[in-house]
């Protein structure tokens, strides 16, 4: 397709942005649906996202997606968020409705909407989340807003505490009808009990990807059973050590890679108002 005088461009910010698959994705869907369209990748610092922000209103920029690690600089410059992202604190998809910045976070959205498509639905469900960073905070409160019955979040004392406890605050303050807990990861016959009451886990950290690919966080496989559906946000390798020793044990198993995949298609819904074709995007670029 030629770019013309009237081609809308939309983005993604942050840094790197080189190895990104978003181009590549947004591209093949404008194409595929004959829309005149384009996305572009710019590597943008911190201290550039003022100017990144005034950039994008002013050429225009239809919307972009942002990246670490802009995901939170970029908030006191956009006009509105989402109810997902003012509770995340983050943003990582910004749409420009005729100069008003709208910031949303499609994390969540991506993980409920690629259980989904496996036929798991998070409503009613206690979910088990290992994690407190970026994208477990988005898991654990679009499962909350989906309307889970229970989230347990297991996480080390580290730099990413706080976020945790602010998670749990927040869910409590704003999302009363879910019960949230959170625990330190040391606490094993917690987290065994947990397990043991769950019908989801996620597993929303590194573990399980380089150089971490043999370890998973569950330390006995014999606490994985048939009624837990078990997902890892990792998706390389798409199979972790979690999933793959969760599969022997008969759990339902759901990899990383659909959640990078509908994260990416619900950023498109809201750049365009239109479906990403996710069928044809997932045999070229996932297969």
């Amino acid at each position: 397709m030629e770019i013309s005088g009237t081609t809308k461009l939309f983005c993604l910010i942050g840094s790197p942005v080189a190895h990104s698959g978003s181009p590549a994705m947004h591209n093949f869907s404008f194409e595929h649906l004959g829309m005149d369209c384009r996305y572009l990748a710019f590597d943008i610092g911190k201290e550039q996202i003022a100017d990144a922000v005034s950039a994008m209103r002013t050429l225009p920029i239809h919307g972009c997606n942002v990246t670490m690690p802009c995901k939170t600089a970029i908030l006191p410059y956009l006009d509105e968020l989402s109810p997902a992202a003012r509770l995340v604190g983050a943003v990582n998809t910004v749409v420009n409705r005729n100069g008003k910045l709208i910031g949303h976070i499609t994390d969540g959205v991506g993980y409920v909407n690629s259980l989904r498509a496996e036929g798991v639905e998070v409503a009613g469900k206690r979910i088990t989340v290992f994690g407190s960073g970026g994208a477990a905070t988005a898991i654990q409160i679009q499962c909350a807003l989906d309307g889970a019955e229970q989230i347990t979040i297991f996480c080390r004392e580290d730099s990413f505490l706080s976020q945790a406890q602010r998670t749990v605050q927040t869910i409590q303050e704003h999302v009363p009808s879910c019960r949230v807990e959170r625990f330190d990861l040391t606490e094993t016959e917690q987290l065994a009990r947990s397990l043991a009451e769950s019908h989801i886990l996620a597993n929303a950290t590194k573990v399980g990807m380089a150089p971490l690919e043999q370890e998973s966080l569950v330390p006995n496989a014999e606490w994985f059973h048939s009624g837990l559906v078990v997902t890892d946000a990792v998706y390389h390798p798409e199979a972790t050590k979690m999933l793959r020793e969760a599969k022997t044990k008969g759990c339902k198993v759901i990899g990383g890679l659909g959640m990078l995949l509908w994260q990416g298609a619900e950023a498109f819904r809201l750049f365009t108002g239109k479906e990403m074709p996710v069928k044809e995007v997932y045999e070229k670029y996932f297969q």
